[in-house]
């Protein structure tokens, strides 16, 4: 299941490098457990009975040594202070929860009932679970998870090596008026598993911490343009309607599952095209993604230039004087844009055929 902004905004908390996660690993260390709620809001406080009120700054080696107590810790959201210690947290009893452990259940049931994370240390097992809403996670080893990361980037390079090859293809086959739905569609397809296994990487990012900085090189390297590239092919070929624009095109892509993403017809229907369409119909691209690759041509230029000439093939017939006649453009856009799309066919048609 795939975790929630939440549920990772609350491990980018408890990520290495964080005094948070400094403090846990002290308690560890140290063979204790503990349970840690990160607010003090009204709603945390009606769930707390006894306890100290300590407003003390946070420090990983007050923290440590406060959990030496047997109550839960009460923290300020920013994770700045520490509000209350000792303290005995009193959820909703009817909250269902799977956990058996004391310290689990109260855990899960808090985190159920109040929008806060909650941190539980098991001293038994050595094990630090973070609940948010109805989602849990338990933390792994640093090493498990840099290795999780780097199998991902592995495959994420296959993967982006495909989309290079379909999307090279796909310039080809645009620049002599031969696209069928299924060529733009498996450009689509590839763009938008790029970007799932990206997601994928980002999420173990957030959970290394400062020990995943060179995996955020890496992923950042290999994702440069996919994702502009996987909006202009949905921008060249989808048909807009009153109620079908591209953030929805965007929206529908993301939401399919992965049976459907991997059917080529599903793919196709989020660009809501002719009922009937099939896969070996032709399409004409309106430009954008071609256009999108003449250095420093802004994109509003660009948009402006297909709103006069509606598609591909009519831009590049296009003379100079019909092209400075687009409002923002202007002599110099104008030769750039010849030249440009010139060299892009060129080296299109080469890479396709040679």
């Amino acid at each position: 299941m795939r975790r929630s902004e939440a549920l990772l905004e609350a491990l980018r908390m408890v990520a290495p490098g964080t005094p948070l996660r400094d403090g846990i690993d002290r308690i560890l260390q140290a063979n204790k457990g503990a349970l840690i709620v990160v607010g003090d809001g009204p709603e945390v406080l009606s769930v707390c009975s006894g306890g100290f009120l300590l407003d003390a700054e946070f420090t990983p080696q007050r923290l440590s040594e406060l959990a030496k107590m047997d109550g839960a810790l009460i923290l300020a959201a920013d994770v700045a202070r520490v509000a209350r210690g000792n303290v005995h947290l009193v959820p909703d009893p009817n909250i269902p929860t799977a956990e058996t452990g004391t310290r689990h259940r109260t855990a899960e049931r808090v985190a159920r009932q109040i929008d806060v994370p909650v941190i539980s240390v098991s001293e038994a097992m050595s094990v630090v679970t973070i609940y948010r809403d109805d989602q849990k996670y338990t933390l792994e080893p640093i090493p498990r998870v840099l290795a999780k990361a780097n199998q991902a980037l592995q495959t994420l390079e296959r993967y982006k090596d495909r989309l290079d090859a379909v999307s090279g293809s796909l310039s080809a086959l645009e620049v002599e008026d031969l696209v069928t739905v299924r060529d733009a569609v498996t450009v689509l397809q590839r763009a938008e598993m790029v970007r799932r296994i990206s997601d994928e990487i980002e999420e173990y990012i957030i959970e290394l911490g400062s020990e995943g900085r060179l995996v955020l090189l890496q992923l950042e390297e290999l994702m440069g343009g996919v994702e502009d590239d996987r909006r202009l092919v949905a921008k060249d070929y989808f048909v807009a309607s009153v109620d079908w624009e591209l953030e929805e095109v965007m929206k529908r892509l993301a939401q399919l599952t992965t049976d459907e993403l991997l059917d080529l017809k599903e793919v196709a229907a989020v660009l809501h095209l002719p009922q009937g369409t099939g896969l070996d119909w032709s399409l004409q691209p309106h430009g954008y993604r071609l256009l999108h690759k003449i250095p420093r041509l802004p994109e509003i230029v660009a948009d402006r230039v297909v709103a006069r000439f509606h598609n591909l093939q009519k831009i590049m017939r296009a003379s100079m004087k019909d092209l400075d006649d687009v409002e923002g453009v202007g002599e110099t856009r104008a030769r750039a844009i010849k030249e440009g799309l010139s060299r892009l066919a060129e080296t299109s048609i080469l890479d396709r055929y040679v």
